[in-house]
């Protein structure tokens, strides 16, 4: 096992000196998505643009977060199951032959994404009519429409019974000093997401917990949170303030937005662009139940209630600011680890591997509604990283672990899905 604890604070440290990051406008994602035709099917022997696999991974943003209007971190398992069937509704056209693999992939998408938001069949009807119209008729297109079926009820056969939204599961802790409270009357966000099965690991990913309060390393991350991360008062450059606002956006598809649109321009076959979403969205899916775990059984207390209760940490390194707010608002569960790191650092780590530390991507942001363009993928992490200290959200230590389970679920779920 690898470590990426120093190593990605010390890549951080040698890109302060970056300049600028240019800024560019898209279209906004959340506007109706069209299909794109797939011209380049022309006979029933070839494979078909991998166009149908963007439409679908838009259509399942769509689905999800538009139309489902799905908490952040809950609507994640259901990317992992849809990218993961259509890899496995393609893997198995290709293996079998004879099949039509963008249909294959339509039906797969359509049929998991029917099953677990029955409000959006109509729209996902139309969507995979329009999928299908594109194709040929015959018997290369009836045998892929069978795998995508197939592949898409393999899929929700497996995760019958498998954890999600147990109303059972009740976050509840004692009041004390490194405790995370809920806001009064409030209650944890999906306490029984950390409790549902992993999708393609075999395990969670292990970190060694929150630093000691007595410890110096708190006391170092206390102090940085304080000071850069308060709404008013704080240490932190006007671009800084920007950056951490930019990302207060939804960590969950903001890569995954950026990654189609880069692709629209620089398209891979459609093995390469199933097995990218398979990849990155199943290990996004088991880093964000492993941080819900921590986020359970930790339930570490974030900024503002650790800058209240200084006093009563028992560090004399830290001191109680009555009043001390954060730049933006605290989400109603605990610190460690850091939710946005779980989500940004899989994504990232994929595209990385598969594609390349040099890949270009315009990241557009609902909180500010403004667009970013990164020439590397490094320096998106290392806005992303930092945005949520200077948010006020997260201690270091926290992100840094975030990122560690992050790049690690990439890269075992790398190995397993090919």
């Amino acid at each position: 096992m690898f470590s990426l604890r120093r190593p990605l604070t010390v890549v951080f440290a040698m890109l302060m000196a970056v300049v600028p990051l240019s800024v560019r406008s898209l279209a906004q994602a959340s506007q109706p998505i069209p299909t794109t035709p797939w011209t380049q099917v022309q006979t029933p022997n070839m494979y078909p643009s991998s166009a149908v696999a963007r439409d679908w991974e838009r259509i399942l943003i769509r689905t999800v977060y538009t139309e489902a209007v799905s908490p952040v971190p809950v609507g994640v398992p259901y990317l992992g199951f849809t990218s993961v069937a259509m890899r496995n509704a393609v893997r198995t056209a290709y293996r079998q032959g004879h099949a039509s693999a963008g249909a294959a992939v339509a039906v797969a998408a359509h049929d998991v994404l029917a099953t677990y938001f029955p409000a959006s069949k109509t729209h996902l009807d139309a969507d995979l009519a329009a999928s299908l119209a594109a194709l040929p008729d015959g018997g290369w297109k009836n045998r892929g429409i069978r795998i995508g079926a197939d592949a898409a009820s393999d899929m929700i056969a497996r995760r019958t019974d498998d954890g999600r939204n147990d109303t059972s599961i009740v976050y509840a802790r004692d009041p004390k000093p490194g405790t995370w409270q809920p806001a009064p009357g409030g209650a944890m966000l999906a306490p029984w997401l950390g409790f549902v099965d992993l999708l393609v690991l075999p395990s969670r990913i292990k970190v060694d917990g929150p630093d000691a309060l007595t410890s110096r390393q708190y006391a170092a991350d206390y102090l940085e949170v304080k000071r850069t991360g308060a709404v008013v008062g704080a240490d932190r450059t006007a671009a800084q303030t920007d950056t951490a606002l930019f990302f207060n956006s939804n960590s969950a598809i903001m890569i995954s937005e950026a990654l189609l649109s880069y692709l629209g321009q620089h398209p891979v076959s459609l093995g390469k662009t199933v097995r990218l979403f398979a990849v990155m969205h199943s290990s996004m899916t088991d880093s964000v139940i492993t941080c819900w775990r921590l986020k359970y059984a930790v339930g570490f207390w974030r900024p503002n209630q650790a800058i209240a209760g200084a006093a009563d940490d028992g560090n004399p390194a830290t001191v109680a600011e009555p009043g001390w707010t954060p730049l933006v608002a605290t989400p109603p569960y605990s610190e460690y680890v850091s939710g946005h790191a779980c989500l940004t650092a899989p994504a990232v780590e994929t595209i990385r591997m598969l594609l390349g530390e040099e890949t270009p991507l315009t990241l557009h942001s609902y909180n500010t509604n403004t667009d970013r363009t990164y020439p590397t993928l490094t320096e998106i992490e290392f806005d992303a990283f930092h945005a949520r200290i200077w948010s006020g959200l997260h201690f270091r230590d926290a992100m840094q672990d975030g990122y560690y389970i992050g790049h690690t679920a990439a890269h075992r779920a790398a190995r397993l899905i090919r």
